[in-house]
């Protein structure tokens, strides 16, 4: 492939959600409104955990990143998508493209290894109550963190530098809504059998390695749970992972769906939905799951709330 050909593509034009101009009006209302609940909701779980000192335990300290990767990834995907719902040239310079998909891909990496590290919290903290705080000290939280952090790093400068290094010798429309993976490599002219073989190996790694994390953790916690005599005991206990485990299925099934899959059976405007679903819904369920279902987060709300009042 002669690279001189490539050289010329300075802009991308995402075609969006879609091109019915009477579904853009109710669409932009609908997706601002979820958005503005993901940022309000996610950005208050980060300052109600700050705020109150019963939520100063690692689980929380966790969940509060989880929650800060939910307004990045959400943040890098959505104020674009919205306004070109109502713009008419619908264009994002090149290296703006490989910008959103950078930071789209190391917030999302993130989150898929906490849901992880999370697991592995309710574990040690289940298993051996005793030994949790020694064991999960705030500086093994903070190694976990930056863990987390710097594979997501290194993944997606992976990623973005293999992705846009591919020559872009034809059209520049990208049939998407933000600049991802599967759209740029059918966009593509060179060949992405390379791309799709590390994008299969690494995101199977990472699939694999924080899917079997959570197996492992959960069984030692049932283990656990079934050794707790007091009924009132197992069902504390087996409460604090449900709204983890409903996280970690939305979050990883979706993703499963969405990449660990051939480029032949991508299906463009499926992929639309489904990414609207986890760019933008997702980051919107999670503090919901986690405070609807969460006694502590609910005192703490009550007690943030009566130091308001009074």
């Amino acid at each position: 492939m002669d690279r001189g050909n490539c050289s010329s593509l300075n802009e991308f034009i995402l075609l969006g959600i879609t091109n019915n101009s009477d579904m853009k009006v109710m669409l932009f209302t609908t997706f601002l409104l979820v958005y503005l609940i993901n940022l309000l909701a996610n950005l208050g779980m980060i300052l109600l955990i700050r705020a109150e000192n019963q939520l100063h335990t690692p689980m929380y300290f966790f969940l509060s990143h989880l929650s800060f990767c939910d307004i990045c990834y959400s943040t890098a995907i959505g104020p674009k998508m919205l306004v070109d719902l109502l713009a008419k040239k619908k264009s994002i310079p090149f290296f703006g493209c490989a910008l959103q998909f950078l930071i789209f891909c190391i917030f999302a990496d993130a989150e898929c290894l906490l849901l992880a590290v999370m697991a592995f919290d309710r574990y040690k903290a289940i298993s051996n109550p005793l030994l949790y705080p020694v064991e999960m000290s705030s500086r093994v939280c903070t190694l976990l963190v930056a863990g987390v952090y710097l594979v997501g790093l290194t993944d997606s400068l992976i990623h973005t530098t293999l992705t846009f290094q591919l020559c872009f010798c034809g059209s520049n429309e990208i049939n998407h809504f933000f600049c991802d993976m599967p759209p740029l490599f059918l966009l593509s002219c060179s060949d992405t059998k390379i791309n799709e073989l590390v994008l299969f190996t690494i995101f199977g790694f990472i699939e694999l390695s924080t899917i079997s994390g959570v197996l492992i953790s959960y069984c030692y916690i049932i283990s656990s749970v079934l050794k707790i005599r007091s009924a009132e005991g197992r069902f504390k206990a087996f409460s604090t992972c449900a709204s983890h485990l409903t996280a970690v299925a939305i979050f990883q099934g979706t993703m499963l769906f969405m990449y660990f899959r051939p480029s032949s059976s991508y299906s463009l405007d499926q992929d639309k939905m489904t990414s609207l679903f986890y760019t933008l819904v997702i980051p919107m369920l999670n503090p919901l799951i986690y405070s609807l279902r969460n006694k502590d987060v609910k005192e703490a709300l009550e007690k943030l709330k009566n130091k308001v009042c009074y």
